[in-house]
């Protein structure tokens, strides 16, 4: 894949989103691990602990990308800036 000129250096967004994905998956399985918790309330069960973190470690695939386009965006943007 070629770099364009000027971008040399730049961070790719799966790079970012690897980066990133740490982070996604433990937000990730914190909010449904209290999702679950409030979900309470009309009758479904709490998410155990293994469960939460196994769901964060799913869902914080598509987070991560997600976070890492949005990433990207801001970084091009600051760069176009200065």
């Amino acid at each position: 894949m070629s770099v364009p000129e000027g971008k040399s250096g730049r961070w790719p967004v799966w790079a970012v989103a690897l980066v990133l994905y740490p982070l996604a998956a433990g937000a990730a399985a914190v909010n449904l691990f209290f999702l679950f918790l409030v979900l309470q309330a009309v009758g479904l069960r709490a998410l155990t602990p293994i469960e939460s973190i196994v769901g964060g470690i799913i869902l914080g695939v598509p987070f991560a990308w997600i976070s890492g386009k949005w990433m990207r965006g801001l970084i091009d943007q600051a760069e176009d800036d200065s």
